[in-house]
């Protein structure tokens, strides 16, 4: 585009890894470009909605694409709506400060990437940055779509679901915890259908916005046995001091699952998911052209 210069396009990607070091832990886009705006206000120009598209402004779309550079160059991070910053994005941050060279340096990096990808072509489709941008942003809407109907789920469908998946992946579900007090075990599967070899699979299922704390960690912990192996699905996921201690454990042997790596699972294994099962989150594959990088 014209209008956007590449100190503009830098001043815009710089922005958006200013609001990222403040959140660590990643932002969901819509957050992230809504907190540029404040800091890098629209321009004119930015701000005007495209021909004969009425409702859609260049400026998110803008920095979008602005921002391809920079995640082909492994600085920044795009994955179910969440946008995050690398190590190495944080590096080149803080070396990279006047804007045109923090974008440079992004676009010679895509450049290594891409020659890495496949040989011959250097030069970049002037359409390939807006079909990325677009296929981002209906990956992010159907994710959206997707958690909020999971987070939505009622909590014993959730947990229907959760079994569901488990025994397409091979596991044998004796227990599935009724309406009522579950003293802290949801579900209960083991590798074979009498559960006669293998360990136990102690399961507990959290459908909360919230990220489980460390406390929530241990009090499940509390009821596996020695040759228990536990399972502890979040849909808010799990908070750092709750990972290192179930990655610290040397005997219990826990394995945490966040709304994401659920769902991931899910896909991999939607083929075997039973029909009952299968309609707790009815899924289908889209086929569209992939743009090139």
């Amino acid at each position: 585009m014209p209008e956007t210069t590449w100190r503009r396009s830098g001043e815009l990607v710089r922005g958006v890894f200013g609001v990222l070091l403040e959140h660590p832990e990643g932002l969901q886009a819509k957050e992230v470009l809504a907190s540029v705006e404040k800091r890098v206000p629209p321009t004119e120009f930015e701000r005007s909605d495209y021909p004969n598209r009425p409702g859609v402004r260049r400026f998110e779309k803008i920095v979008r694409f602005a921002t391809i550079g920079a995640v082909k160059a492994g600085w920044l991070i795009k994955e179910k709506g969440v946008w995050s910053l690398t190590n190495a994005g944080k590096v080149g941050y803080e070396k990279f400060k006047d804007p045109e060279d923090f974008l440079r340096e992004t676009h010679r990096l895509y450049r290594v990437w891409k020659q890495g990808q496949s040989e011959g072509e250097e030069e970049e489709e002037a359409e390939a940055p807006e079909a990325a941008a677009t296929l981002e942003e209906a990956e992010e809407s159907a994710w959206g779509e997707i958690q909020e109907h999971l987070e939505a789920m009622n909590p014993y469908d959730f947990q229907r679901l959760v079994a569901g998946l488990l025994e397409a992946m091979g596991y044998h579900v004796a227990y599935v915890s009724p309406p009522g007090p579950d003293r802290g075990i949801d579900i209960i599967a083991t590798t074979d259908p009498l559960g006669m070899t293998g360990p136990r699979i102690k399961v507990q299922v959290k459908r909360r916005a919230d990220r489980v704390h460390v406390d929530g960690l241990r009090a499940f912990m509390a009821v596996l046995a020695s040759d228990d192996v536990g399972l502890f699905v979040s849909t808010g996921g799990f908070t750092k001091d709750a990972e290192d201690e179930a990655r610290s454990q040397e005997i219990r042997r826990i394995t945490l699952v966040d709304l994401k790596r659920l769902f991931d699972l899910w896909v991999e294994h939607y083929d075997k998911i039973e029909e009952s099962a299968r309609r707790l989150l009815p899924l289908k594959p889209i086929y569209y052209l992939l743009p090139e990088a």
